[in-house]
Parts: C-alpha cells; sequence; structure tokens
C-alpha cells in the first residue's frame, strides 16, 4: 500500500507539470514594474458537503456554497457575491485514496454597485480531485489535488467565455482536542494551506490565483453530521493585472452530512470528505 502511495503521488506531479507548462509558456507578457496589493475584503462562505454513499465504493459528492462579500454600502454580510452547486461521482479506492470525478454551475453575481452591466451570470467547470489521507497517531492529514477546467465570462453585454485550467494542491491537518478519535462529541481543530494556480491564453501574466491559509474548528453532532467555522486569509493575482495583488479575510461556515441507505453498520466513514 505504501508502494502503491508513493507511485500514485508521484503519478500525479508528472501529470501537472505535463499539463500546465505548455500552457503558460504559450506567449509572453510585460509585468508591470512594480506590485501592489489591494485593501483586503471581508467575506462569508456558508457551505454544505453532502458525502452520500451509493454503493461500497461509489459516493456522490453534493456541494452548495453561498458566498457574501462587502461592498461600499453593504460591509462583510451584505451582498451574495457567488453561489456554487459542485458535483461529483466519486470512487473509494482504499480507506487512504479516493477520487472525485463531476462538474460545476456557479452563479456569479455583479458586486459592483455603480455598474451598469448585467447582475448575473453563469460560469461552468468540469473537475476532477485525487486525495490521499495519512493518519498520524490520532491525527489525520490530507493532500488534495483537483484540477479544474473553467469557462468564466464578464459582466459586460455579449462578452467572450475564456477559457482556464485550474491547478490545487491543499495540505490540511485535523486534529482532536478532546479525544483521541473523530467520533460524536469531539472538538477538533484543523489549519491547512491550499495553492491555487491557473493557466490558459488569458491569464500568462497572472498564474497565481489564489493562496489560502485557513484555521477551522469543528464538532461532531453525530456519526452522519459534523458543524464547523474558521477563518481564512488569501491573497492573488488578479486576471487584469499580474501586478496587482487582491486579498481577502473570509469567515467560513461548514455543515458536513453523509447519508448512507446501504444495510450497513451506522459509523464514520473511512476518509472526511470535504472542501
Amino acid at each position: 500500500m505504501r508502494q502503491h502511495y508513493k507511485i500514485s503521488f508521484g503519478a500525479l506531479i508528472s501529470m501537472l507539470l505535463c499539463f500546465s507548462m505548455p500552457s503558460w509558456g504559450q506567449e509572453e507578457e510585460v509585468l508591470p514594474s512594480e506590485s501592489e496589493f489591494k485593501e483586503p475584503v471581508e467575506r462569508l462562505w456558508i457551505n454544505t458537503y453532502g458525502n452520500i454513499r451509493i454503493s461500497k465504493r461509489l459516493f456522490w459528492d453534493a456541494q452548495t456554497h453561498f458566498r457574501f462579500e462587502e461592498t461600499e454600502n453593504t460591509p462583510f454580510v451584505g451582498q451574495i457575491g457567488q453561489i456554487y452547486n459542485r458535483h461529483a461521482i466519486g470512487y473509494i479506492y482504499s480507506k487512504a485514496f479516493n477520487v472525485s470525478l463531476g462538474g460545476v454551475l456557479r452563479i456569479n453575481f455583479n458586486t459592483d454597485e455603480s455598474s451598469t452591466d448585467r447582475k448575473v451570470v453563469p460560469e461552468w467547470r468540469i473537475w476532477h480531485q485525487y486525495q490521499f489521507a495519512l493518519p498520524l497517531a490520532s491525527v489525520m492529514t490530507y493532500h488534495r489535488f483537483r484540477i479544474e477546467h473553467r469557462w468564466t465570462q464578464g459582466f459586460a453585454e455579449n462578452s467572450e467565455y475564456i477559457f482556464r485550467n485550474r491547478w490545487r494542491y491543499m495540505f490540511r491537518v485535523k486534529v482532536p482536542l478532546n479525544n483521541h478519535k473523530f467520533e460524536p462529541k469531539t472538538i477538533y481543530v484543523s489549519p491547512e494551506a491550499e495553492l491555487i494556480w491557473q493557466s490558459g491564453k488569458e491569464v500568462v501574466a497572472s498564474p497565481l490565483e489564489d493562496l489560502r491559509l485557513t484555521t477551522t474548528v469543528g464538532y461532531i453532532l453525530t456519526p452522519r453530521l459534523t458543524v464547523a467555522a474558521g477563518m481564512m486569509y488569501s491573497q492573488g493575482q488578479t486576471l487584469e493585472n499580474g501586478g496587482i495583488y487582491k486579498q481577502s479575510w473570509t469567515v467560513r461556515c461548514h455543515l458536513y452530512f453523509s447519508p448512507d441507505f446501504r444495510k450497513v453498520k451506522n459509523k464514520l466513514p473511512a476518509i472526511h470528505f470535504d472542501d
């Protein structure tokens, strides 16, 4: 099993490099002479994650996210920015490894209160994910690789769709605070770091889309229901100018539910699936 893990990990790294390097080298752009950071934006994300078991190996990953962000007239929780519907069919290879493949419909709302452009536009994605889970004593560690093929459109009337690839790697640690196991009534803390790169003709000068640093505290209510909340700081290059970096502070609230209609003993999943 350990040898298989090493081989799979190496194959994924090789695949990411092979696909991403040609896209970043398609053309050259002149970068700005100086970089600058925008003022941080405050946001609130309310997320639900459904892990619905279909069979011994298959599960349905059903996620819905509501993302709010501040504007000049509506600070913090003032205006809806995006609504996500992310779904996939996943395959559990073992307790240490699972994969998923599915699609995303994201509804983007125009948060520029002075804009006369369209207020709502759709965004489409195809995504696939590869997650490794490694226990270390009572602590769980996760390595997640997610690749997204993304079609986005501006709010201006008749704007064309832009195609981009996103290359995401997340490292996450999950530590129980009042127990040695992840079972009901357990409180846990979960720090994580995620790096999101993008490639494509339109983003040659802006490959770093996001660096996310998050700490979350969760509580396991039942074997099938967990709640969590935390704070995330993120920064990344803007699409229109690679020398300008956006920043944000985001409060994230999560609800995890994992119904299992199979005739098996009610227990926690071997792997905790989440965003």
